[in-house]
């Protein structure tokens, strides 16, 4: 593998929804994608449909709730490739629980919620940190969305003000944004450029395919950030093409 010249990107939960559309487009743009899932046999049926398009594909065992397989799996990065281009954190989770009031909402859900969606992506982070940092251009995407946005979600006119109360998955995800930011800031001297995106509200199973895009159409979205030249943005907050308010 020639991979002086092929960027690598490691995307995490990409065995379906959009993590596997954001791997299916960056292998379509000849990068070599580590694709990062917990479940065996769901990564190799993964990695199997996309090398048969063609993509250069290679399974990575990562569960982001797991420092023991988040550094397993920074190691072997560092030992096959020695760099990373591109980090996408994608793996997250809205638990069913999670759907109540503030009032009503299982503090174990709001626990279990922050492990994945918060704590999981900043390990990551941290873990993948000294790869990105060999790379010429560094590029990490928070996957976020905007119901993480505390503007909208405190207009009692916005439509997602109006949406049914999920607030373990939205303040996780505004949390998430939180952690962009404080990256950001110290990595400003750095090539590494860090920004949260909203893919939009596709349907997945996070939202029981209740999404009026698709999940290829949300990849589409965010793929610009993993790939932003040099003047790009850092620190922000993006939907397709905009930026959202935090």
């Amino acid at each position: 593998m020639m991979t002086e010249t092929k960027k690598i990107a490691l995307v995490t939960g990409a065995n379906k929804g959009i993590g596997f559309e954001i791997a299916r487009q960056l292998g379509q743009q000849g990068i070599i994608v580590l694709l990062g899932a917990r479940d065996q046999g769901r990564r190799e049926a993964a990695i199997q449909q996309l090398q048969t398009e063609g993509s250069e594909v290679v399974g990575v065992a990562l569960d982001v709730t797991s420092q023991t397989s988040i550094n397993a799996a920074a190691a072997l990065i560092d030992t096959t490739y020695g760099r990373l281009d591109i980090l996408v954190n994608n793996a997250a989770i809205s638990l069913p629980a999670g759907r109540a009031i503030a009032g009503e909402l299982d503090i174990d859900v709001l626990r279990a919620t922050y492990e994945t969606n918060v704590f999981g992506p900043f390990a990551v982070t941290k873990a993948m940190l000294p790869l990105l940092k060999r790379s010429e251009a560094g590029r990490i995407v928070n996957m976020s969305t905007q119901l993480g946005s505390l503007s909208m979600l405190s207009d009692p006119d916005s439509f997602v003000a109006k949406a049914p109360p999920v607030p373990a998955y939205n303040s996780s995800k505004t949390a998430l944004n939180a952690l962009t930011v404080a990256f950001a800031s110290e990595l400003h001297t750095t090539a590494i450029k860090i920004n949260s995106v909203s893919p939009g509200f596709c349907a997945t199973d996070l939202n029981g395919h209740r999404g009026f895009m698709t999940a290829a159409e949300g990849a589409k979205a965010v793929l610009p950030f993993a790939l932003l030249p040099a003047d790009g943005p850092s620190g922000g907050f993006f939907g397709s093409g905009d930026t959202v308010p935090w």
